[in-house]
């Protein structure tokens, strides 16, 4: 099952998703969106076929799980991955569990489809507001943090930089042009709802 607006926001509720992550997960979502609608366009006639709802769907339950006991060796977003497929959401579970910032240095695990490399990068250029990956990576490299946490992010820049150019050259903007019609777009009052 696809869950549809309604859907997840009883799922937020459920899980008490801080209104933060609420926040974060509809820019990623609005983001997403916005990117696949770009890269259809741009091959279109190429056979590229995006599943915006899928996509929408998983952006905006990709941080379900930050405010719910894990199991033990569960970390994010494992429980997310879990308590959605108990949803009978096997699908959206199943993208979400590549989210995860490391998972771009594992070359099995790594995103591959359209759908998983714009989650990806979606979340990865969003805070609380649409601000790109190089500021997004400014804001995790001042957090204090372990020293394992610090090589994951030395390691993955240049691969997410690498993800942002793939698409940013696919749509034909740069990363800085991409953000601000992003950002543009949204402010303009844009909503965030999940395509029918």
């Amino acid at each position: 099952m696809i869950p549809d607006q309604v859907q997840v926001q009883a799922l937020w509720q459920k899980y008490k998703l801080p209104l933060n992550k609420q926040r974060h997960s509809s820019l990623v979502a609005y983001t997403a969106d916005y990117i696949a609608r770009k890269i259809m366009v741009s091959r279109q006639g190429s056979g590229v076929n995006i599943n915006r709802k899928v996509l929408q769907a998983a952006a905006l339950l990709h941080d379900i799980d930050k405010n719910i006991p894990k199991l033990p060796d569960e970390k994010h977003p494992d429980a997310g991955v879990r308590i959605l497929k108990e949803e009978g959401m096997a699908e959206v579970a199943e993208l979400i569990k590549i989210h995860p910032l490391h998972m771009i240095a594992d070359p099995v695990a790594a995103p591959k489809s359209w759908e998983e490399k714009i989650l990806f990068l979606s979340d990865k250029m969003v805070k609380y507001d649409i601000i790109g990956v190089d500021d997004r990576f400014r804001l995790w490299f001042a957090e204090q943090m372990p020293q394992d946490a610090r090589e994951v992010l030395d390691l993955t820049y240049s691969l997410v930089k690498n993800l942002e150019s793939e698409i940013c050259d696919t749509i034909g903007l740069t990363p800085k042009e991409l953000v601000k019609n992003i950002k543009s777009r949204y402010t303009k009052g844009a909503n965030v709802t999940l395509p029918e």
